[in-house]
């Protein structure tokens, strides 16, 4: 590992970094992956294609008509940038929290942290001020930017630690958009260093405490030059459009980097349900849908496929997708849906295919760029058609700010991802299951330790597990079997308290849609608890093994 120069006053993320035998091995195998040691990747995704393309090109557009261009996106990007460094005092590797849900502004507010060489710090709109409060914890923001609607939290959370909360959005005179509005249009982009990290962004983690992914301004690029460039292809008369949130980094790479990068322009919608997403998209000339299988199906059950035969590409990401979703979506659609499988510790996808290399069940070929093995549990690579974890190596890979659990994510070199896959005999990589503890439900990622935490919190639970249960519409939901205390009844009253006690808790879309009271939790003879019998029970469908387990 050789780090060049940083450009970083504050100096957080460069002394937090992974030692360096235990970073993941880092490839740059393609000429476009050659990038020079100082670079802001702002500068890649706003200054240079409004050069390239014009500054009358549209960049950003809404539901409601209005299109933000190149121009404006980049003269509104200088502004935050001039309000971050001249009002707030914002230097170089100084942190930025972010809050709101997909809207121009939230992507003005992202390219003026990275002008100004700031790191970016992103969180989900949904999420509750005491997982807020952990992720300032971690990371130790200087400055909040909030969508005004979502400040409650926000201002919850940020008051113990002394955070300053900017909103934007609002009709108050020291709102961000109010203030940007009286500054220079201008700015000059710091010249970060291409291995500075530019964004923080937290997995949902697989325990109760989120492990935050560590990324530089050459990997925000580095996957727009891999899977967007070989597999998706964009060019400047695309519109992109999708259902991640851009906290994910999914939405952050297929709704600002991918489309702004290749001089496209994308369509933001803050929240829509499947149908609703893809009617918007029809109506707003949209070629590229980013969204997960769950939404493809429900599209397709509604009757509505018109709406996805319109697409240049569909790419489905997120969750697993099934065989037979596929060939359903292609049957009704004539949608050949791209299968892609990513991390947010290597930023995106890096195993998909496109066109006539597409085999319906398999998820794909190693992206242009990444390299990929199934390997057993020695390490050793496993022979054809065998399962294993499946383990990647390419330009990005995985740096989690300040953890131990980077030992376990990286060895020899390589990402180890928490999925079990097998690779055929064609070298197609097709998906099995996920090796830990996280559930992956309508494309969210829910650790289950989370859940079951928040779950014990409420009075009456003794004590609960939360597994995944296979689901055809949602891909897996969470299913929590819980222990109540002496003399409280579990029925279908309960079963709703603890659900709503779970939505106020933490994010709402983690909350256990199955709920079963069981007497007891299955323990080997240490007094381990045994997650696997619980989805071994679920798999046979034998509640009879689970004395008083109903399901909401």
């Amino acid at each position: 590992m050789h780090l060049t120069p940083s450009a970083h006053v504050d100096t957080f993320t460069r002394d937090n970094l992974p030692p360096a035998e235990l970073w993941p091995t880092l490839e740059f195998t393609l000429p476009e992956l050659q990038y020079p040691d100082r670079l802001n990747a702002a500068t890649a995704l706003i200054d240079e294609p409004t050069a390239r393309h014009g500054a009358d090109r549209p960049a950003l557009r809404t539901p409601d008509g209005t299109i933000w261009t190149y121009g404006q996106l980049l003269e509104r990007s200088n502004q935050v940038a001039r309000v971050l460094t001249e009002d707030h005092g914002i230097v170089p590797g100084n942190r930025v929290l972010l809050r709101g849900p997909n809207n121009p502004w939230l992507v003005a507010a992202w390219l003026g942290v990275l002008k100004a060489g700031g790191v970016v710090v992103t969180t989900m709109p949904m999420l509750r001020s005491p997982e807020v409060a952990t992720l300032i914890g971690l990371t130790r923001p200087v400055l909040a930017i909030t969508d005004h609607r979502f400040a409650g939290e926000m201002d919850a959370a940020a008051a113990p630690a002394g955070l300053p909360v900017l909103r934007y959005g609002s009709a108050d005179a020291a709102d961000l958009v109010q203030v940007a509005a009286a500054k220079d249009g201008t700015f000059e982009n710091v010249a970060t260093a291409a291995d500075d990290v530019a964004l923080l962004g937290p997995t949902s983690g697989t325990t109760g405490a989120p492990k935050v992914t560590m990324h530089f301004h050459r990997d925000l690029l580095a996957n727009a030059d891999t899977f967007a460039r070989h597999i998706l292809q964009p060019t400047p008369e695309d519109v992109f459009a999708g259902s991640p949130p851009l906290a994910f980094t999914f939405g952050l790479g297929g709704l600002v980097v991918f489309p702004l990068y290749f001089g496209a322009s994308v369509l933001l919608t803050e929240r829509a349900a499947p149908v609703e997403l893809a009617e918007l998209a029809a109506e707003a000339g949209v070629t590229v849908l980013l969204t997960a299988p769950t939404a493809y199906r429900a599209i397709i059950k509604e009757g509505r496929a018109d709406l996805l035969s319109r697409l240049r590409i569909g790419v489905s990401a997120g969750e697993h997708l099934p065989k037979d979703t596929w060939e359903a979506i292609e049957a009704a659609s004539g949608l050949r849906l791209v299968n892609g499988i990513g991390a947010t510790e290597l930023l995106h996808v890096f195993i998909s295919a496109s066109g006539e290399d597409i085999r319906p069940g398999a998820v794909g070929l190693p992206v242009p760029g990444f390299r990929a093995k199934v390997v057993d549990e020695d390490g050793n690579e496993a022979p054809a058609g065998v399962p294993g974890r499946l383990a990647v190596i390419g330009p990005t890979g995985c740096r989690y700010l300040s953890d131990e659990r980077q030992r376990s994510y990286v060895q020899d070199g390589w990402n180890l991802t928490g999925d079990t896959f097998l690779r055929d005999e064609d070298g197609y990589f097709v998906y099995q299951a996920r090796s830990d503890s996280m559930i992956v439900s309508s494309g969210y990622n829910i650790g289950a330790p989370e859940v079951e935490a928040a779950i014990d919190q409420h009075p009456d639970v003794v004590e609960n597990a939360v597994v995944a249960r296979p689901d055809e519409e949602r891909g897996s939901v969470v299913c929590a079997f819980v222990v109540l205390r002496e003399g409280v009844v579990g029925d279908a009253a309960k079963r709703k308290e603890i659900q709503d006690f779970v939505k106020a808790t933490i994010a709402p879309y983690k909350y256990p849609r199955d709920v079963r009271f069981v007497t007891e939790l299955p323990r080997n003879p240490s007094g381990k608890l045994q997650h696997f019998q619980l989805r071994e029970a679920l798999k046979q469908d034998n509640d009879s093994n689970l004395a008083g387990a109903g399901r909401a």
